[in-house]
């Protein structure tokens, strides 16, 4: 994107939202953009105890019944992003960017991903910490533990060339996110590994709604849009 010609991205943040309302209004939000109707968005959350089924689709890497699900309080949802199974809770922060990619040139599906990355591994770099990627999985790593994982689904245009994302990152802050619902799963169907948050690196408390407004400009460095919205 030609810095000196920069689209508008919406932001927004909300302290609480339900999986299954934040999923339909990306859906209406992919179509309106592709539209025209409304600028790119980026959604920036929390969601209720839920997890996540995406394309790769290994219910086996879900760990609990229906029985345990309903006494634990955990929506379940398979959904139409890429990856597999994953945990979104209180205490995790949601980012969902609703972008138009390939209006300008080749579509590069994979950079998307790998941007994704960048603006995490800044923002922790700004506080001392080490993230990194591994090669043989998308998402960010703090050692052998990961802090931050990426799904995507890249929408086609039906008014254009190119696409338009949905779906993102979850990015674990609070402490006590990464021992809560990731014990009922295999989460990405990774069992070598484990998860970790922000607070658990820095042994710091951190509020999301600073860490939604600390995060963007990592975020407008990787993606230079012009952003409107209050944080």
């Amino acid at each position: 994107m030609n810095n000196t010609d920069k689209r508008i991205l919406e932001i927004s943040y909300a302290p609480l939202v339900e999986y299954g309302e934040a999923w339909e209004l990306q859906k209406k939000a992919v179509l309106a953009i592709d539209s025209g109707e409304q600028p790119e968005r980026l959604l920036l959350l929390q969601h209720p105890p839920t997890y996540t089924i995406g394309s790769q689709n290994h219910p086996e890497h879900l760990l609990l019944d229906s029985v345990q699900l309903k006494e634990k309080g955990i929506a379940l949802f398979e959904i139409d992003r890429g990856g597999d199974i994953t945990y979104h809770g209180p205490g995790q922060l949601v980012g969902y960017p609703l972008l138009k990619l390939g209006e300008e040139s080749r579509v590069d599906l994979h950079g998307y991903l790998r941007d994704l990355e960048a603006v995490i591994i800044d923002y922790l770099a700004s506080y001392g910490i080490t993230g990194d990627r591994k090669p043989e999985y998308t998402g960010v790593w703090v050692g052998d533990e990961k802090i931050c994982a990426i799904g995507i689904k890249f929408n086609k245009s039906k008014f254009r060339r190119g696409f338009i994302t949905s779906h993102g990152f979850a990015f674990n802050i609070s402490k006590g996110v990464s021992n809560q619902g990731f014990a009922g799963i295999i989460p990405c169907g990774i069992t070598e590994y484990g998860v970790t948050s922000l607070e658990e690196c820095t042994g710091r408390t951190f509020e999301l709604e600073q860490v939604a407004r600390e995060l963007l400009p990592f975020f407008l460095k990787h993606f230079p849009y012009s952003p409107v919205g209050v944080l």
